[in-house]
């Protein structure tokens, strides 16, 4: 993966890529792989390279997210497909396969939403936005007054005790130790007081104490006319497999994949996997067609209105 760095709206955004553009066509445009919450392009590398083989791959650090500004403004999912959108819009590509990971599968999902038109393929990866359930840790990292606790925990000193504790564990055999490495790994990337304020926005816009608060489940139906892939680590306990199986029986066309190997980072877990199961949907489908024009009886399929007021 080559890194790029460009700036929309006078802050500095990270880009890495991998493959040529000479490997775009018209019924296969780049393929645009999107993170998740406190990830970064870099955790898509081995999947990236595995596909840029044959393809034009980009992977946008969102901003608030990796090598990206950390500016003081709306990191909503909305926000994240808008600077996704300028983009690829900076970048020429006027259509793409998008594909996202947990939090970057809500916005995935909000591109879609927003630019219909610049959509051929639509892919989600453990995803977020498609049910209520989600791990205590990220219900509990929205409490009000958490900001200084993760001060705390997001010390170097802290950190590090964290990795050699789960080190201990798993020497004697402890499953545990598994996911204390998991959340030193989670915290790295916010040791800076930026990345975590927009952390902490980006969470609180899409979960609350109680759980997921934004969800897509009410416009699924818009996807009838997108190839859709549903990919999902059998061993995910950050949102529970059932949320994509729940979407494929919504989207009659979708594609299911459950990858055995996985947990909640099939990128990171099982590449190979993912990067085939990717490879095999773009070859396997034709590009969608999903234009503003075309949405209105799928909105409303009753639009007779009557005066209320």
């Amino acid at each position: 993966m080559e890194a790029w760095q460009l700036e929309l709206h006078g802050h500095r955004v990270i880009y890495r890529s991998a493959g040529s553009p000479e490997n775009v066509s018209a019924k296969r445009g780049p393929i645009v792989l999107i993170h998740g919450m406190v990830n970064s392009s870099r955790h898509w590398r081995a999947v990236a390279e595995d596909l840029g083989r044959d393809h034009y791959v980009i992977a946008p650090d969102l901003i608030g997210h990796g090598d990206s500004a950390t500016p003081r403004g709306d990191y909503s999912l909305g926000a994240h497909a808008a600077y996704i959108r300028d983009l690829l819009a900076v970048l020429g590509v006027d259509q793409a396969t998008i594909v996202g990971h947990s939090l970057g599968g809500g916005v995935a999902m909000q591109f879609f939403y927003q630019f219909p038109a610049r959509v051929q393929r639509l892919a989600l990866v453990s995803s977020g936005g498609l049910g209520h359930e989600v791990s205590p840790l990220l219900r509990s990292a929205t409490l009000p007054g958490i900001d200084p606790l993760l001060a705390v925990a997001t010390n170097e000193h802290v950190l590090a005790a964290l990795w050699r504790a789960g080190e201990r564990l798993q020497e004697r055999g402890v499953q545990k130790g598994v996911y204390l490495q998991a959340i030193a790994r989670a915290l790295l990337p916010l040791r800076g007081a930026g990345a975590r304020a927009a952390f902490l926005h980006t969470l609180r816009s899409v979960i609350d104490v109680r759980g997921q608060r934004v969800a897509a489940t009410d416009r699924l139906h818009l996807l009838a006319g997108m190839p859709t892939l549903i990919v999902w680590g059998r061993r995910d306990r950050t949102i529970p497999p059932e949320h994509g199986r729940r979407m494929h029986e919504a989207v009659p066309h979708s594609h299911f994949v459950e990858l055995a190997r996985a947990a909640h980072f099939p990128h990171l877990e099982d590449p190979a996997g993912l990067a085939a199961a990717l490879r095999s949907f773009v070859a396997e489908s034709d590009p969608g067609s999903s234009r503003d024009s075309d949405w209105a009886g799928l909105i409303s399929p009753h639009p007779a209105r009557r005066r209320v007021g």
